[in-house]
């Protein structure tokens, strides 16, 4: 779709001013997408596109959302095993698997957040990408499966807040938005175009 179409759907659901911003460099939804480095932009819009709690198209978010949340993994004492049981809790949920139901990921989801406030700066953050992660499969909001992406950034530019920190975010997010791509390959698709 022309860039100007996808900037007004945006827009009416809530898309920042960075975004809409970036997107004015494109001439179709199309060229944005296969060159956004942005995962979390990208899960953000998936997620606002995975309809309502229960749509099964949130089952697809959710896995997604938990291949970002990977990414900060390696940021999390090996001890701290909660942000790994909640991603893989909401993995296990999203196909299916030995009964999980919604609320064991909710559960596994509020373990990782308790994690996230016991911990360090970097292993809070990936806690909180597993936590934003397996809480994308129920919730309503978008935000959640943005903050699986977001997070793991975050968790990799705690663990050094330098330049170099600085750069490794910004791979996460552009490795985030591989992930999203894999996906999600069409953005015209969230519309039916």
């Amino acid at each position: 779709m022309k860039i100007n179409d996808y900037i007004t759907k945006i827009k009416k659901l809530g898309a920042c001013g960075e975004a809409i911003k970036a997107a004015l460099e494109y001439e179709t939804s199309q060229e944005l997408w296969n060159d956004c480095k942005r995962g979390d932009w990208m899960l953000w819009l998936a997620g606002k596109m995975s309809g309502k709690l229960g749509d099964e198209r949130r089952k697809l978010l959710t896995l997604t959302a938990c291949k970002c949340a990977r990414l900060a993994l390696p940021f999390v004492p090996a001890s701290e095993k909660r942000p790994l049981i909640a991603i893989e809790t909401a993995e296990k949920w999203a196909i299916d698997e030995d009964g999980v139901t919604i609320d064991d990921v909710r559960d596994a989801a509020y373990a990782a957040y308790a994690a996230h406030a016991a911990g360090a700066a970097h292993a809070a953050g990936a806690a909180n990408a597993a936590a934003n992660a397996a809480y994308a499969a129920g919730a309503a909001y978008a935000a959640h499966a943005a903050g699986a992406a977001n997070a793991a950034a975050g968790a990799a530019y705690a663990a050094g807040a330098t330049d170099a920190a600085y750069a490794a975010k910004e791979e996460i997010l552009s490795r985030c938005a591989d992930i999203v791509r894999g996906a999600y390959p069409d953005v015209d698709a969230f519309y039916g175009e």
